[in-house]
């Protein structure tokens, strides 16, 4: 059954802004603590993505996780018209094939002539790896100019991100994808650290060793597919992948609470401490998952029974990264604490 507090939400229609909790970066810029992912995973159209931006804002939200890759940021332009610049938190990547120290303030320039914008909020390196790859290519595709991590070729790229802050075209430079030992060699070569780091995170793959190390060095953890991403690539799926909201314990206090499963995966990523940010189309979803966040929270033991439930489980392994041929996706991910020799 449904809280008065939920009935109150579905008869409005809308979420004031005000509501949502914050995070608070190193800067102490605050973001809104979920945000509307825009990636159409492959099925959704620019002008659908951009119709679920337009209608998201118009239920309350303020933050929009964007890409160049996406491929829909000209259209999300046109979406995020009529709001005010500063209510807004506007992130956006630098794709793989713009890691070149001439490339990547070009690329930066075109996301904000297509976001209709003067300055991100946050801008991300997309992926580690300077690998390109054709959109909808299959998991066994490879660029016969792809590479491994190099950290002095990533240290060209970030000096270019540092750029961005420098000339205001930026207020926050972050990073994506990522693993510890990357991260590490990062901070310690960084001028301008980073802000947040972008990693898949839900309830069936919690990452708590990345997870706590990206906090505790002043990083902002922002979480994509943070209900499983039902809506992935056929591509994506092998067969041991798990979905979080078929798990019995998210389906019971789902029950519980008279929501959606994917609501409680939701909360439980705020609670955590976490930015979720999914991705729908459908205006009852996306209102439900932001109604989910202000509404009374899950209680301690809940929180405890979803810890529980992690089962390493990585939906998005990255496949079109590997660099040469005989690999695996894990060597992407640095499972040994090691970054994976070229």
């Amino acid at each position: 059954m449904k809280t008065q507090l939920d009935s109150e939400f579905s008869i409005t229609a809308a979420i004031d802004p005000t509501l949502i909790p914050r995070r608070v970066l190193y800067t102490g810029a605050q973001m809104p603590a979920i945000g509307l992912g825009t990636f159409g995973s492959d099925h959704v159209s620019a002008s659908e993505v951009a119709a679920a931006v337009e209608g998201a804002a118009a239920v309350g939200y303020r933050h929009f996780d964007c890409a160049s890759v996406y491929g829909n940021e000209h259209e999300i332009g046109y979406a995020l018209r009529g709001i005010q610049r500063k209510q807004l938190w506007i992130t956006s990547k630098l794709w793989n094939d713009k890691h070149g120290e001439n490339d990547v303030v070009p690329s930066c320039r075109q996301s904000l002539a297509d976001l209709r914008l003067d300055y991100l909020d946050l801008y991300l390196v997309h992926w580690p790896f300077p690998n390109y790859h054709a959109p909808g290519c299959d998991v066994n595709s490879r660029s016969k100019h792809a590479k491994p991590y190099i950290h002095t070729e990533y240290m060209k790229t970030w000096r270019k991100m540092e750029t961005l802050v420098d000339l205001g075209l930026v207020r926050h430079i972050g990073t994506s994808n990522m693993t510890i030992p990357k991260l590490n060699l990062l901070l310690a070569d960084a001028r301008i650290k980073p802000a947040a780091n972008e990693m898949e995170l839900h309830p069936h793959f919690q990452q708590p060793e990345l997870f706590e190390f990206v906090r505790n060095n002043a990083m902002v953890p922002v979480g994509y597919c943070p209900i499983g991403s039902p809506g992935r690539p056929e591509r994506d799926r092998t067969p041991e992948d798990s979905a979080p909201t078929d798990d019995p314990v998210i389906v019971r206090i789902a029950e519980r609470l008279g929501v959606h499963p994917a609501v409680v995966c939701v909360k439980w990523a705020v609670q955590r401490g976490q930015v979720p940010i999914p991705f729908s189309s459908n205006r009852s979803h996306y209102l439900s998952n932001l109604e989910g966040v202000v509404s009374e929270p899950l209680t301690d033991e809940n929180m405890r029974e979803i810890n529980a439930i992690d089962r390493t489980c990585r939906l998005i392994k990255g496949q079109v990264f590997l660099w040469k041929e005989g690999q695996s996706w894990e060597d992407l991910w640095d499972l040994n604490g090691e970054i994976t020799a070229p």
